[in-house]
C-alpha cells in the first residue's frame, strides 16, 4: 500500500548534503536534550510543571505562578519539539533518496520511537515526583536515543566517503572493550546522581540509598578502566589508518577534559555549571567510544557492509532535488 513518502519519494528527491546536514542536526539535539535534562535537575526545576503533558491541570504552558522553575522545565519540553523536527527532517531526508537505502530509513526510524520512549519517560519521571530510578532510566533512554543518532550519521559518511580502513582482531575487541567500559561508567554515572545532592527539586526528594563516596570511587575506576584500553587501542593502532590512530587520540582528550571536570566537581561541592558541563562531557565521551568502535571495523564487518542487494546511495540529479 502507497504512503504519503512513497508519493514524495517519486516527485522528490533529497540532496546527500542534505541529509548529511538532517542527520547532524538531529545528533546535536540528541546532545542538546542531555545537557537540557541536566539543567532542570541542577536548578531544582524537575517538578515546575507538576503534570504532563500539560504543564498544570488547566494549563499547557508555564505560569507566572511557577516562576523560573517552571520557565527551566517548560523550556527543556519545548527542546523535546525541536528535536522531534530534526529527527523528522532526518527521516524524511533518509527516505527522498535515490536510490533508498533502507538501513540509513531504518535507523532514522529508530530515532523517531527512541524520541516517543524519551517523552513516556519523561512523563513517568514527573508522575513518580522524581523517583531517582526513574531519572536514571529517562538519561539512559536519552543515551540511547543519541545511539541512534551517531550510527545513523556514521551510516550516512559511509555510503558517501567509503568505509573506515579494518583493523586487526586485537585492536577490534579493544575498540568493543571501550565502548562496553563506557557504558558501564555511563550506567554507573547515574547512580551516582541518584544518590547525590542535585535531585531535581528544592523539597526533599527520595535517593537511591547507596554511599555517595563509594559509588563515586567504583565510577572513577570505571572511567579508569576506559582510559586504560583506549591507550592499549591507540597502541595497536600504530601501524594502522591514520584516521582510526587520530579518532582514538581525539577520544582520549575528551575522555581526560571529562575526568578534570569530574574530579573537580567532587571536590567542590557539586556547583551546578561543573555538573551541567559534566553531562555535556559525557554525551560527548559516548558519541567518542561509538565512534571509536565504528572506525575500527573488521575486514567483514556486518554493520558496515553494503551489498550488492542494498546499494549505497549517491547523489542523484533530479529537477526537484531539495537541498
Amino acid at each position: 500500500m502507497s504512503t504519503p513518502f512513497d508519493w514524495l519519494a517519486e516527485r522528490y528527491t533529497v540532496s546527500r548534503r542534505g541529509l548529511r546536514w538532517a542527520t547532524t542536526a538531529a545528533m546535536v539535539m540528541a546532545v542538546v536534550l542531555i545537557v537540557g535534562g541536566g539543567v532542570v535537575r541542577v536548578t531544582g526545576s524537575g517538578l515546575g510543571c507538576p503534570e504532563w503533558p500539560m504543564c498544570t491541570d488547566e494549563s499547557i504552558t508555564t505560569t507566572a505562578e511557577m516562576g523560573i522553575h517552571g520557565i527551566i522545565e517548560f523550556g527543556n519540553r519545548m527542546l523535546t519539539w525541536a528535536l522531534s523536527a530534526a529527527v523528522g527532517w532526518a527521516i524524511i531526508a533518509a527516505r527522498l533518496q535515490k536510490p533508498q537505502d533502507r538501513t540509513i530509513t531504518r535507523l532514522a526510524w529508530s530515532q523517531f520511537w527512541m524520541v516517543v520512549l524519551n517523552a513516556v519517560i519523561g512523563g513517568v519521571t514527573v508522575w513518580t515526583g522524581l523517583n531517582p530510578y526513574i531519572v536514571a532510566g529517562h538519561f539512559l533512554a536519552a543515551t540511547a536515543l543519541l545511539t541512534t543518532t551517531v550510527l545513523t550519521w556514521h551510516r550516512v559518511r559511509v555510503a558517501d566517503f567509503g568505509k573506515p580502513e579494518p583493523v586487526g582482531p586485537t585492536s577490534r575487541v579493544l575498540g568493543i572493550g571501550v565502548l562496553v567500559s563506557t557504558g558501564l561508567a555511563l550506567a554507573v554515572g547515574t547512580l551516582v546522581t541518584g544518590s547525590g545532592p542535585h535531585s531535581g527539586d528544592p523539597d526533599p526528594v527520595h535517593r537511591i540509598p547507596l554511599n555517595w563516596t563509594a559509588i563515586t570511587w567504583f565510577h572513577g575506576l570505571l572511567v579508569a578502566m576506559v582510559l586504560a584500553l583506549t591507550v592499549a587501542l591507540l597502541l595497536s593502532l600504530r601501524k594502522s589508518d591514520t584516521t582510526a590512530r587520530l579518532r582514538v587520540l581525539v577520544f582520549l582528550g575528551v575522555l581526560g577534559l571529562q575526568g578534570v571536570i569530574g574530579i573537580v566537581q567532587s571536590l567542590t561541592d557539586l556547583p551546578a555549571v561543573l555538573v551541567s558541563l559534566h553531562l555535556f562531557g559525557a554525551a560527548l565521551v559516548w558519541i567518542g567510544a561509538l565512534r571509536v568502535l565504528l572506525d575500527t571495523p573488521l575486514e567483514k564487518d556486518p554493520v558496515l557492509a553494503t551489498t550488492s542487494a542494498d546499494p549505497a546511495p549517491r547523489p542523484h540529479s533530479s529537477p526537484n532535488v531539495a537541498r
